[in-house]
């Protein structure tokens, strides 16, 4: 049985803007989650850790994100309005196709909650940051196979142009 939320997905790859956008919900006061990688990536880095090492087995990485973002969900009231930074759990589909994992866990485990909205945001120019290894063309890629995930799961996606961080928000917030 599939459990209807009151969540809103942000998804679109690397280099989307999503952090902006979560800053900014947040400081309106919606209730926004963790970027999952990120959280993982910082928690090894302040054991000194580099970036290589963390990712050096990126299949194994993106296993631990995918459990880290259904701990996130686990915890979130699904009438609550809530902003899921970093694409929701289907966005693993894509990583673990990308890493040549079997995706057939995570398609299971997505199709437990259906999002209210899944907001799809148009690529800014490619930079890379100190979380990132994933180089322009496997970004594109991603981005593919993200929107093809939330696709076949049935979502509707709300395109999010390139705009500035203040008419994204107000894009997104009249469609709640």
């Amino acid at each position: 049985m599939t459990i209807n939320t009151n969540w809103y997905v942000l998804s679109g790859g690397p280099c989307v803007g999503k952090t902006k956008l979560i800053e900014s919900l947040a400081n309106l006061g919606y209730t926004t989650t963790v970027e999952a990688p990120r959280v993982l990536i910082d928690a090894e880095m302040k054991k000194g850790k580099t970036i290589q090492e963390i990712r050096a087995d990126e299949a194994e990485f993106q296993k631990k994100v995918f459990k880290m973002k259904v701990m996130i969900e686990d915890q979130i009231p699904v009438s609550q309005v809530t902003f899921i930074d970093d694409g929701g759990i289907p966005n693993s589909i894509a990583y673990y196709q990308i890493t040549g994992l079997d995706p057939a866990p995570v398609i299971k485990e997505s199709q437990k909650r259906k999002y209210k909205r899944v907001f799809f945001l148009e690529r800014l120019p490619f930079e890379k940051d100190y979380a990132s290894t994933e180089d322009e063309e496997t970004a594109q890629k991603l981005r593919q196979l993200l929107y093809q995930a939330y696709q076949d799961l049935g979502y509707n996606i709300i395109k999010v142009p390139v705009k500035p961080v203040e008419e994204r928000v107000k894009l997104i917030l009249n469609e709640l």
